[in-house]
């Protein structure tokens, strides 16, 4: 799929969620095995238009998760590419033990679509805030877990997974609006992080909303003589320890950052390739920490975890 500045443009103002949408809708046209299933989450999802087009390849299985995980697993038996979306903090939760069987266990070719996942939903709360999703899905043999930075890669990753055998989970985060860290087309590869920045000194692996992030705080710092380099690890797992081997040479931090619990996320992923390499630089993961966030605006919830692009270059600037 061709992308261009005017489409992802207009695609950032929609959200990623849209995003989504509209590409699975382009690609099931070419694709007849292309099966989408929602738990009630039509318009959510941006699959009002796949619905439509495609009313014997849709199906909305109403608010129950665990259901249409088992119809997508039989779906996927007799031959069909199935995503399966809701939000991210139902879909990697409410039916955790039928992603674990009937998906990973049984290597089912089916791809989980956690939408709204992070802090996003703002004043919605707890129950709406899907941060423990990345720890849950990567704990699972056999899934693949991505978190595409931006409307441009939740293209990219789509696309891909749609190529794909196998179980897989796709974390789309941010809301409207959404920065843009990809301005054109630009090559994907699952499994395979980007950097996006050059550096000396420290380390920054990101990933979501967090890239963005990380591309301002490596500007402010560069301001004040530390030179850092940002990674887009988009995929958690499999996590691209060749890349991460040759990017910690020299350095005398690692940081990753994520819209998500720091235990069990990519911190905890970078963290442990680290222990195993030995001597290693010190490692600072940010992300939210053991608490339930207090609900408010997305930016008060940020502040509140750390996370906004002055905070990360204050605590870099501590622990440099």
């Amino acid at each position: 799929m061709e992308l261009n500045p005017k489409i992802l443009k207009m695609w950032s103002m929609f959200g990623c969620r849209n995003a989504f949408g509209t590409v699975l809708t382009e690609l099931a046209k070419e694709n007849e095995s292309i099966f989408a299933m929602t738990a009630d989450f039509t318009k959510s999802t941006g699959l009002q238009k796949f619905s439509e087009l495609f009313p014997d390849r849709y199906l909305s299985a109403g608010i129950a998760e665990q259901h249409m995980i088992g119809l997508a697993s039989g779906l996927a038996t007799e031959g069909y590419q199935v995503f399966a979306c809701s939000f991210a903090s139902f879909i990697a939760t409410r039916c955790y033990e039928q992603v674990k069987l009937n998906l990973g266990y049984m290597q089912q070719n089916v791809k989980i679509v956690g939408i709204a996942a992070g802090l996003g939903v703002s004043h919605q709360g707890n129950t709406h805030y899907g941060l423990d999703d990345v720890s849950l899905m990567t704990t699972i043999p056999n899934m693949t877990v991505i978190v595409p930075a931006d409307v441009a890669e939740v293209a990219k990753a789509t696309e891909a997974l749609s190529k794909m055998q196998g179980s897989a989970y796709l974390r789309v985060i941010g809301e409207g609006g959404v920065p843009m860290v990809y301005q054109d087309d630009y090559d994907f590869e699952i499994g395979k992080g980007i950097v996006l920045r050059e550096g000396t000194d420290v380390l920054i692996v990101a990933n979501g909303t967090m890239v963005a992030k990380s591309m301002a705080a490596a500007e402010q710092l560069a301001e004040q003589g530390i030179s850092a380099e940002v990674i887009n690890m988009h995929t958690v797992k499999p996590l691209d320890t060749e890349l991460l081997a040759q990017a910690v040479k020299g350095k005398r931090l690692v940081v990753t950052i994520e819209e998500g619990f720091v235990h069990g996320g990519l911190g905890s992923a970078v963290g442990e390739w680290m222990m195993a390499q030995g001597q290693m630089p010190k490692l600072i993961r940010m992300g939210v920490e053991d608490k339930f966030p207090h609900a408010g605006s997305y930016e008060y919830l940020l502040e509140q975890c750390g996370l906004t692009t002055e905070q990360i270059v204050e605590k870099i600037i501590k622990n440099k």
